[in-house]
């Protein structure tokens, strides 16, 4: 499959990351589910040293499934921080696709086969919640203001063909992620995947965008805050407004 003139190299194998804290009501069916949905695929669960013990039932998994893997971390250091020390693992272990998904279920594993069936002719899919087809389940409307608002912003202010731009769903060629700078990245939170999102583009890569149905978690606690909030619109202002500068001083 080709973009323009490009030809797409094969896949190869899969590997699902799952960031956690504090999931022990949603690690093991989200396990069983993504298992279900691509057995193929291998599943690393990073794990941020939760103190309810999520780490504990992520071993009990990997004991009794050689294609689930866990990562434990120190401590609570952040959603990036997470995925950029299972993107390095999936790397040194040889795959050649690495996907980001929630551990609370808000991400269908059902539809994962439609991202990589979409990245065989792409660098980078992401699940989008904003594309004709997309919908969100049983959230409040704030969240869906929040979210729509800070797609919409993080798109005009950085000037990315993205609807979806905050998304945390979604499938990397290997290639394309040691194409974005990763050792540069020190965003968290939200703002984490809108720096992956913005890389991407500008670095040339064919991003695509498949709808998702994304559904509000049922069991535990919600990781958005005010924090994670207010780092994503001082991050996304600052990168907007310096790349104008840099476009006006080239011209």
């Amino acid at each position: 499959m080709t973009d323009g003139q490009r030809q797409y190299g094969p896949l190869g194998s899969t590997l699902v990351i799952i960031p956690t804290y504090n999931e022990a009501e949603n690690i093991k069916p989200i396990v069983s589910r993504v298992r279900s949905a691509v057995p193929e695929a291998h599943v690393l669960i990073a794990d941020d040293n939760s103190p309810d013990g999520t780490g504990k039932l992520a071993d009990e998994l990997a004991a009794g499934d050689d294609k689930v893997h866990v990562l434990h971390r120190k401590g609570k250091e952040g959603l990036g921080a997470a995925y950029l020390a299972g993107f390095r693992w999936g790397i040194e272990q040889g795959h050649g696709v690495l996907v980001e998904m929630d551990a609370d279920g808000s991400h269908q594993p059902e539809e994962l086969p439609r991202l990589l069936t979409a990245l065989k002719g792409a660098d980078l899919v992401l699940g989008s919640r904003w594309v004709p087809g997309g919908r969100v389940v049983n959230w409040p409307k704030h969240r869906e203001i929040l979210s729509r608002g800070g797609s919409t912003y993080s798109r005009l202010m950085l000037d990315v063909p993205i609807r979806d731009v905050t998304g945390g769903f979604r499938a990397f060629r290997v290639e394309t992620l040691q194409g974005l700078g990763l050792d540069e990245v020190a965003s968290q939170g939200y703002c984490f995947q809108v720096d992956l999102a913005r890389r991407a583009v500008r670095s040339g890569y064919h991003v695509v965008e498949v709808p998702i149905t994304f559904v509000e978690r049922e069991l535990g606690d919600s990781k958005m805050s005010r924090d994670i909030v207010v780092e994503a619109l001082w991050r996304i202002t600052a990168w907007g407004v310096g790349s104008k500068v840099s476009k006006i001083r080239g011209h």
